[in-house]
């Protein structure tokens, strides 16, 4: 054998180890790309019904949310109307309460100042007979 031949040989077992060497980490990957691919597909069949029942709660929550919403201007109609009754109660039942209280008051400070101004009457009645007792002691003296 000559030296070609030689040289020949041994790029030709380089070559056969060098394809050897990628084809190892080639069957790797592949093992890696099939096991990715199962994966991906046990995936796609579990989030299905998930989905399904994402859906299915997400109408729920909405036919409920309506039904809050229906609640909601029930009851915003309700306290507009409890808020009108209360304005006609307080304006049928409020001025007559406020002039009956009005007038309560005014006949009381009218009794108390009738008796004040009674007790100030009797005072300088009492006064007077007083100073004309004492003046009559004092011509009798």
């Amino acid at each position: 054998m000559s030296a070609g031949e030689w040289a020949g040989l041994i790029a030709a077992l380089a070559l056969v180890l060098l394809v050897v060497l990628l084809a190892v980490p080639l069957l790797k990957l592949g093992r890696t790309l099939d096991e990715t691919t199962l994966t991906i597909r046990q995936v796609r069949e579990q989030s299905q019904p998930i989905l399904g029942q994402a859906q299915t709660t997400i109408a729920q929550v909405n036919s409920n949310l309506e039904r809050v919403d229906d609640i909601t201007g029930n009851a915003a109609n309700v306290s507009s109307n409890v808020a009108a009754l209360t304005s006609v109660v307080a304006a049928t039942v409020g001025s007559p309460l406020i002039k009956v209280a009005a007038f309560s008051y005014g006949v009381r400070s009218a009794t108390r100042k009738r008796r004040e101004g009674q007790a100030l009457a009797e005072a300088a009645a009492r006064d007077k007979a007083d100073r004309r007792a004492r003046r009559a002691a004092r011509r009798a003296a």
